[in-house]
């Protein structure tokens, strides 16, 4: 196609990398909230859970780490079409194993599939999001970030009413597999083919050689500014990471609440960063990356303080919120930072997002850890530190000049126009 995107055709692009993300946070919900009918029905114990769970983990981040090199070889659009399918199978896959086979093996393989897939899809849908970004002109990565939270949402949801009504694990994960699959089926048909994204180009001949595509999508880890950004989201990812795993242990068992305040501080953390994700973006437009980066900092700082120090619960719970809004932003920031030169977005956003995502991955087991040693609440103090280091590094997020970038803006114009991504009315 040589034209640019119609506005609808721009809008439908959109709405699929929406409906992607949406299916990412649904399928991890859905397996988080049946884990323990699926350890009731493999009849293992909490090691083994954490087997599984690790498992996933470390598929997650060989995803994560290899797709700049599947997007080089099959461009994001393929890319995230068959990373869809392999999570969506390995949804399914847990399921044939907990119920039908009885098979602690065969929910294994089935969670190296959904790390995998998942793992690769992050870093491509990040990528896609970013380029819509870029075109939009406006600040809606967040809004990106809060469509995962939504399905993480309804996923949970749904498990919990799947469990309440007795549906086995089997059922409900076969249901959602498919659910998923066709939500990729219809979104991949409304993203657009873009030299940025090393998807195939329609005229033969037009396409680099795929090593000379890995070239450009592995270039990004030789730029200090990588790095810097990363720190950013190392910082940001961690705190949100480790809220996931540890904040309502933190208040169930060592400020007393119980498990239900304990979940219920935990739904305060998701609900405040949900909703910063949903509205920041305005914000950062009017204010900027750097100063919204920093204000959040100082947010996310004083709430994990306040919510290891507080000497009462209802100031545990102000301090999730704070804990919340500060660490909402971080990691979409972070990728609007990678993806401001056009014409390299593909190889930072990979790299930003890999640093990231391993980050809240693997930093959470890290913290687990070092609490059998000094305590989960003094633990948490790290995340203190992390996050002020992320503060002073926010810098990094400026957006670039003109004559930092690697094409000039008026070339990286030409670009989108050609390979049909710049939306016209």
């Amino acid at each position: 196609m040589d034209t640019a995107l119609s506005r609808s055709q721009y809008v439908r692009w959109r709405t699929a990398i929406f409906a992607i993300f949406l299916a990412s946070g649904l399928s991890i919900a859905t397996w988080a909230s049946r884990v323990p009918d699926i350890k009731l029905a493999l009849e293992v114990d909490k090691a083994q859970v954490g087997m599984l769970l690790l498992g996933a983990g470390i598929a997650s981040i060989i995803g994560i780490s290899t797709s700049p090199a599947i997007m080089a070889r099959t461009g994001a659009r393929l890319g995230m079409m068959v990373s869809i399918f392999t999570f969506a199978s390995g949804v399914a896959l847990i399921g044939i194993g907990a119920n039908v086979l009885g098979s602690y093996a065969v929910v294994l393989i089935g969670l190296v599939l959904f790390g995998l897939g998942n793992g690769c899809v992050d870093v491509m849908m990040n990528v896609e999001a970013t380029a819509i970004e870029q075109h939009s002109g406006k600040t809606i990565l967040p809004l990106f970030h809060a469509f995962f939270s939504f399905g993480t949402v309804i996923g949970a949801g749904l498990g919990a009413l799947a469990a309440q009504l007795q549906i086995n694990v089997f059922t409900h994960t076969l249901v959602i597999a498919v659910l998923i699959a066709t939500i990729g089926v219809v979104s991949i048909a409304s993203v657009p083919r873009r030299q940025e994204a090393l998807d195939p180009s329609a005229e033969a001949g037009e396409k680099p050689h795929w090593r000379d595509r890995m070239h450009v999508a592995l270039s990004a880890w030789r730029e200090p500014r990588t790095y810097a950004i990363g720190v950013v989201m190392l910082g940001m990812s961690f705190a949100e990471g480790g809220a996931n795993d540890w904040l309502a242990l933190g208040v169930a068992e060592d400020h007393g609440g119980g498990t239900a305040l304990g979940a219920a501080a935990l739904a305060t953390f998701s609900v405040a960063m949900t909703v910063v994700r949903v509205f920041g973006g305005p914000l950062v437009d009017r204010f900027g990356r750097v100063a919204v980066l920093r204000i959040l900092a100082v947010a996310a700082a004083s709430g994990i303080l306040l919510f290891i120090l507080a000497p009462s619960l209802p100031l545990v719970f102000v301090g999730a919120a704070l804990w919340g809004i500060g660490a909402s932003l971080g990691f979409p920031l972070g990728m609007s930072a990678a993806a401001d030169d056009p014409a390299k977005a593909a190889a930072r956003v990979s790299a930003a997002a890999t640093i990231g995502y391993i980050s809240f991955l693997g930093g959470p087991p890290v913290l687990g850890f070092i609490s059998e040693h000094i305590g989960l609440l003094n633990t948490l103090f790290i995340l203190v530190g992390l996050v002020v280091l992320s503060g002073l590094f926010s810098g990094a997020a400026r957006p670039l000049r003109q004559d930092e970038m690697s094409t000039p803006r008026v070339a990286a114009t030409s670009t989108r126009e050609n390979s049909s991504v710049r939306p016209t009315k």
